[in-house]
């Protein structure tokens, strides 16, 4: 298997230092993370997914 490709949220400065969540997928789940501790990720199916971000927006 091979590594994640972790993409940085649109939102996070190019200038670098800026905290940012980093995204990637992986067959049947989605890989979250922060891109200052990258070794520490949270893996989540999509439909789990769904549901953080609709109670995420919800709660906002």
């Amino acid at each position: 298997m091979s590594d994640p490709v972790w993409q940085k949220s649109s939102y996070s400065s190019a200038g670098g230092g800026d905290e940012c969540i980093e995204i990637a997928a992986g067959i049947g789940a989605v890989h979250l993370r922060e891109s200052d501790t990258p070794t520490v990720t949270l893996s989540l199916s999509p439909h789990t997914l769904r549901a953080l971000l609709r109670y995420s927006r919800a709660t906002a």
